[in-house]
């Protein structure tokens, strides 16, 4: 027997239909959906951080979410701080891949994938307080296979600079999916 809301309807019309076949773009859908709605980027931050065990402990919200670009917080607190009492490089690594990622993750078209094939950080100035990253990379219009350069920067609660990084990700298609089967390289 469907649940039924107030107003009569079945509750599951109401909900989006989502695919976990990988025809989607799941990213972009979840958060679609997630981020209008009362905590819904906590949410979403925090599913992103359970598919990403590690990226998940640095406790970041993504706050804005759209093609081409993301904008990633982190409280400072003390389980991401080093022996000087700052922000420790790691977890700024780590918050950089994160913002990087989800702006390329959402960028993707449905049928294609990405990973991580290297990073390059700068650290500029000691880092305190909460900080921003904001990731902006180059929106993929295809599945075929290419490399794609993310620039992600972070910044404190003043708008410092305090590291900016590149993220060295490889693009292509989903296994299955229709450029996959054609074999779409670059």
């Amino acid at each position: 027997m469907p649940l039924i809301t107030p107003l009569g309807r079945p509750l599951a019309r109401l909900l989006p239909t989502v695919r976990l076949d990988g025809s989607r773009n799941l990213i972009r859908d979840a958060w679609n959906f997630l981020s209008g709605i009362p905590g819904g980027k906590i949410v979403f931050s925090r599913l992103v951080g359970r598919m990403a065990p590690y990226t998940g402990s640095i406790n970041a919200t993504v706050t804005v979410l759209r093609p081409g670009y993301a904008e990633v917080q982190m409280q400072d607190r003390r389980a991401i701080r080093n022996h000087l009492d700052c922000v420790h490089a790691v977890a700024l690594a780590n918050l950089a891949e994160l913002a990087g990622n989800v702006a390329l993750a959402y960028s993707l078209p449905d049928d294609a994938r990405f990973i991580v094939s290297g990073m390059e950080i700068d650290y500029l100035k000691k880092a305190r307080g909460a900080i921003t990253a904001v990731g902006e990379p180059p929106v993929p219009r295809t599945a075929v296979r290419a490399q794609y350069d993310v620039p992600v920067t972070l910044r404190d609660t003043s708008g410092e600079e305090v590291a900016k990084a590149v993220l060295h990700s490889l693009v292509g298609p989903k296994p299955g999916s229709a450029s996959d089967r054609r074999g779409d390289v670059n």
